[in-house]
């Protein structure tokens, strides 16, 4: 089989090793003047490709706020952010949408899943507009959900709602993965079933994979773990043994 081209005019598979994101100073501030909140203050990472990598920290910290700069949403006060070696801190607002598109998959705490279309029709909402998508039926699939293809999000649990979100985000295949809480809204036993699918999708399909969540339980299933407070990096570690979501529980 050949290799799926990528859309930016490569191989689409990254050298072993290389980073997915890279940034420097990174500053974030909201207002001015005695009103300013400087959501980050100055955040300096490296983090390599098909890494599953937990963001832990208070609300406030500056968790979301990097996220949504990672994934385009947002632009940085200050510093420089690279995706894959190119820079994207001076990008137009067009540039961003087409690095959204062709590059990032995003799950939210919260599902937004249009209630009169089925799980099916909900992923393919993202495939009539990707470059390359997988059938809805095979991003379902990946998350364990082929037997409720045809149902509709009120005939489906919290759970099953937020891996038809997961399934709707990979359909477009990203290199990367963003989940801002895909678990805070759910149980314990439900959460579980949910990072298991977000760690499946990590491991078949090579996405860089960035998961924020207070819950420091989950940091145990990451490649790498890093706190924040206050705006900045206060602790990077690698874990030597990871977890399978399996075994997590809180």
């Amino acid at each position: 089989m050949e290799p799926r081209r990528a859309r930016d005019g490569g191989t689409g598979a990254p050298a072993p090793g290389s980073l997915c994101f890279k940034t420097e100073g990174l500053t974030k501030v909201y207002g001015s003047g005695h009103a300013a909140v400087h959501a980050l203050r100055g955040v300096d990472l490296e983090l390599p490709e098909r890494e599953l990598v937990v963001l832990l920290g208070a609300s406030g910290s500056g968790k979301s706020t990097l996220l949504n700069i990672l994934g385009g949403l947002d632009r940085p006060t200050e510093g420089r952010l690279f995706f894959r070696g190119r820079e994207l801190t001076h990008a137009s607002d067009r540039e961003l949408t087409l690095y959204r598109r062709r590059h990032v998959g995003f799950v939210f705490q919260f599902y937004n899943l249009i209630a009169s279309l089925t799980a099916r029709e909900n992923v393919a909402l993202v495939t009539e507009i990707a470059e390359d998508p997988m059938p809805p039926e095979e991003a379902l699939e990946l998350v364990g959900l082929a037997p409720r293809l045809d149902h509709f999000p009120s005939q489906l649990s919290g759970g099953e709602q937020q891996r038809v979100a997961i399934a709707r985000a990979i359909a477009k295949r990203p290199s990367v993965l963003l989940c801002d809480e895909p678990t805070g809204a759910l149980d314990s036993a439900t959460g579980v079933r949910v990072l298991q699918a977000i760690q499946d999708v990590n491991e078949t399909m090579g996405a860089t994979t960035l998961l924020i969540t207070h819950n420091a339980s989950v940091a145990d299933m990451a490649n790498r773990v890093i706190t924040f407070s206050d705006g900045q990096v206060r602790e990077e570690r690698i874990n030597t043994r990871r977890k399978a979501a399996s075994e997590l529980s809180w």
